[in-house]
């Protein structure tokens, strides 16, 4: 059916006939997009105007407009129908009840609908007191009656919109600042706002009120495409929520791409961060210029009275070879030959970034249209610029999104293809993985000073993740992509290895400090033999605080920071050639055996609570107040089955997050009989204070002989506090960590963080007939990762087959 008939037939069938031809043109899959959006403005002033004829067949003086977004002819679904009734005030009471005979047969079928009446004057008037209002009668459109009345305030809004464009355009920026500040950017989050975060269809809005102003423009090049996609998008969200929304909830993804015909939910969002990024770098280019312009006009009168009416000539601060600065922005010198000199996008780059200027959007586009491509392998002063570059600090990132918006730094870097915009779906990244990239090696420059090769740091940093864009394992993939670019680029064979080492390792640190045994020397040793070298080992400690700092703030604290330091320095001595010892049965220190003593005595647990800080400042750390590490929480038992279990369970119930934890059988004075089960656990409180002492223990007591049910009373209070409706969580791994130590099995589990996660992992390893020598808590978003070191009832390591029956159960009980 064409939109002519389907017009046709809602005029006739009035509010129902419209009702079934808007549902007939939702629900018909061969139109979508543009062509849809287009047909259904169009169904809806038809049955808009026909409304207003025969409401007001002999009215004048009265028109109705359409404003904002249906003012644009772009309803998507749910859209609100956005609607001025203006009228000269000859004949309110007429208006008033052809008002009525509007708006009522709109809310009866349910439609949203944002209106107003009022007099050209008084729309002009809210205008000016509203920016708002000014910005949705830009897009003002005539649907019926008075077309000299609709005409007239489109020209007298459009001209008091270019007359106060100096003062209402830095309110404009300022609204957008504000909005991007409290909704994000878009190009970066997991449930975007398409239509009010930073990149969104309001900034797209925004620009074509700048470009009414004809005081600037956008760069229009994807522009239209950009926000086409977007609105493509909002639209397939509405249909298949059937809900006015512009979030794109994660449980929603799948089904939208669905309906766009898309592969999958990360195909969608890396073209909805793709749009995203062309309206922010355009609106970052525009309100540029905005500022340009106002700047100059302020400052013209004065310099015309102070050169006798003469034209000034902007001035040039050479920066660098064929770079200059000018107006605020670095530019390409007029000698400057792109053409003759590949050196030269680098060069610009790192001299607008280390003058902390942007680069002119002029410039990147000659650029990328006339550069030549480097030689492989590159010049000495193409990596000597690129290194620069990524060493800048914050101003890096601007400077590489204005080369990646022409497609320069795919020229350059053409595995960058694969991560560019790519989504991370993991709660602890904030950042897609192109960015993230970037922000490690603007975190990466921090630390230029602590290792003697910040030039390998800096690639690394680049590098790290690049191999997130292929299949299987990012880090070895990476390893192989590292190699290739850094002989690329032009280091030699040495260097290419260290980079591939550090690309291939760059997990390493962080995921043995958090889930290894550091006292057992098979740990130490595993991680020398990896690094290899004192240097490495110096640039990979470096790295991983970048890489760890610039996923997000769950990434990284001084304790993490605290436990790799420590690793570290044991690596370190192995490197020099200190071999480590095999662990010996520590002593226990003079509380921890007046516990002991206590608890064979009383024949019940005794405990201690001690909070730790952290020592004083350094100079690479910044002086202030002491960071709290936690409250260390020592236990002495008599050894007796469910120790595990009970005191995860009681430390669960009482909201206590543990960070890590150790369990071992005491030797007791000569002379003291009994054995003796010592916990030594580190714990901090999710919020509030910490629980007394006393309240710790009795709970405790009750937990041992069995008279508190502490898994009735953690699903109680779960069911208290209903989930809210997300992605459903990945089934929990389990898995034998292979040659991971030679005193003990180590058991890895990977599951969904939940209030009395350990307790449950306790109980099935105490109903195993397992012992646990330690475990290594680490929680990163809402995934837990924990390693257990166990050993059979002799003390020795489980043999394989037994090892492999463990995990089995282990996985069931998480599952069940």
């Amino acid at each position: 059916m064409t939109s002519t008939h389907v017009s046709k037939e809602a005029e006739d069938s009035g509010p129902s006939g419209y009702a079934a031809a808007r549902l007939r043109l939702l629900t018909e899959e061969a139109r979508s997009g543009p062509p849809r959006r287009a047909a259904l403005s169009e169904l809806t002033d038809d049955w808009l105007s026909g409304l207003f004829e025969a409401a007001a067949p002999g009215l004048r003086g009265a028109s109705l407009v359409a404003v904002g977004g249906y003012g644009r002819g772009e309803l998507s679904p749910r859209s609100d129908l956005d609607l001025l009734l203006l009228h000269d005030g000859s004949d309110s009471a007429a208006v008033a009840a052809l008002a009525d005979r509007l708006w009522y047969p709109v809310w009866d079928l349910g439609l949203a609908l944002d209106h107003s009446v009022r007099t050209p004057a008084e729309a002009r008037k809210t205008a000016g007191e509203d920016l708002k209002v000014q910005l949705g009668l830009l897009d003002a459109r005539h649907l019926a009656g008075d077309l000299g009345l609709t005409a007239g305030l489109r020209t007298a809004v459009l001209a008091d919109w270019r007359n106060q464009a100096p003062r209402r355009l830095p309110e404009l920026h300022e609204l957008c600042t504000e909005r991007a500040e409290r909704q994000g950017e878009l190009q970066y989050l997991l449930e975007p706002d398409l239509k009010e975060a930073r990149g969104g269809l309001r900034d797209a809005t925004a620009l074509r009120a700048v470009a009414a102003s004809w005081l600037a423009d956008a760069p229009r090049e994807g522009l239209d495409d950009a926000r086409r996609r977007l609105l493509d998008v909002r639209d397939a969200l509405h249909l298949t929520t059937g809900r006015a929304t512009d979030r794109l909830a994660l449980q929603e993804q799948d089904q939208v791409a669905a309906e766009l015909g898309l592969l999958d939910a990360d195909t969608l969002l890396r073209q909805v961060y793709e749009a995203a990024r062309v309206i922010s770098y355009a609106s970052d280019v525009t309100w540029r210029e905005v500022e340009r312009v106002l700047r100059s006009r302020a400052v013209r009168p004065r310099l015309r009275a102070m050169l006798g009416g003469g034209k000034p000539v902007a001035e040039r601060s050479p920066l660098a070879e064929g770079v200059v600065e000018q107006d605020g922005e670095v530019v390409l010198a007029r000698a400057a030959r792109p053409e003759r000199d590949p050196v030269l996008p680098l060069r610009a780059a790192a001299a607008a970034a280390q003058a902390g200027l942007p680069l002119s959007l002029h410039a990147v586009r000659r650029l990328a249209a006339t550069v030549r491509p480097l030689p492989t392998p590159w010049p000495a002063e193409a990596r000597e610029q690129l290194v620069t570059l990524l060493g800048s600090g914050s101003p890096t990132i601007e400077v590489w999104e204005a080369l990646e918006a022409e497609g320069l730094i795919t020229q350059l870097l053409p595995d960058w293809e694969r991560v560019r915009c790519r989504p991370q779906r993991n709660a602890v990244h904030i950042w897609t993985v192109d960015r993230h990239l970037i922000e490690t090696a603007v975190r990466a420059s921090e630390f230029a000073r602590r290792v003697s090769r910040p030039d390998l740091l800096l690639v690394a940093a680049l590098l790290h993740d690049i191999g997130k864009g292929w299949p299987g394992d990012h880090s070895v993939a990476g390893e192989i992509i590292a190699k290739d670019v850094a002989a690329r680029i032009g280091f030699d064979r040495a260097d290419v290895a260290v980079l591939a080492t550090l690309v291939r390792h760059h997990l390493l640190l962080v995921e043995t400090a958090t889930r290894r045994d550091l006292e057992d020397p098979a740990t130490v040793r595993s991680v020398a033999e990896a690094v290899g070298s004192q240097g490495t080992l110096e640039l990979l400690h470096a790295l991983t605080e970048a890489d760890a700092l610039a996923t997000g703030p769950a990434a990284w604290s001084t304790w993490r920071g605290s436990l790799v330091a420590d690793l570290v320095k044991r690596v370190a001595a192995v490197l020099a050639g200190d071999a480590p010892e095999e662990p010996e049965a520590l002593a226990p220190t003079a509380e921890q055996e007046r516990l002991a003593i206590e608890a064979v005595a009383t024949g019940s647990p005794v405990l201690a609570l001690r909070a730790q800080t952290e020592p004083p400042p350094t100079e690479e750390q910044p002086s202030g107040d002491p960071e709290p590490l936690g409250v260390e929480l020592l236990i002495a038992v008599p050894d007796q089955a469910g120790v595990l279990p009970a005191v995860a369970g009681v430390l669960a119930m009482h909201r206590l997050t543990v960070r890590t934890a150790e369990l071992r059988a005491l030797d007791l004075p000569d002379g003291v009989e009994g054995s003796v089960l010592l916990l030594n656990w580190r714990v901090a409180a999710e919020y509030g204070s910490l629980p007394q002492a006393a309240r710790l223990r009795a709970d405790l007591v009750r937990a041992l002989d069995g008279s508190l049910d502490i898994a009735g009373r953690l699903a109680e209070r779960d069911a208290a506090y209903p989930r809210r409706r997300g992605v459903v969580a990945p089934p929990p791994r389990v898995t034998v960590a292979p040659a991971a130590s030679r005193l003990a099995t180590v058991i890895e589990v990977r599951a969904h963080d939940a209030p009395g996660l350990l307790h449950r992992i306790g109980r099935a390893l105490e109903d195993a007939k397992v012992r646990v020598r330690s475990m290594h808590v680490s929680t990163l978003g809402a995934n837990a990762v924990d390693a257990f070191y166990v050993t059979g009832p002799e003390g020795t390591p489980l043999p394989g087959e037994e090892a492999a029956s463990l995990t089995r159960k282990l996985e069931e009980t998480l599952r069940g």
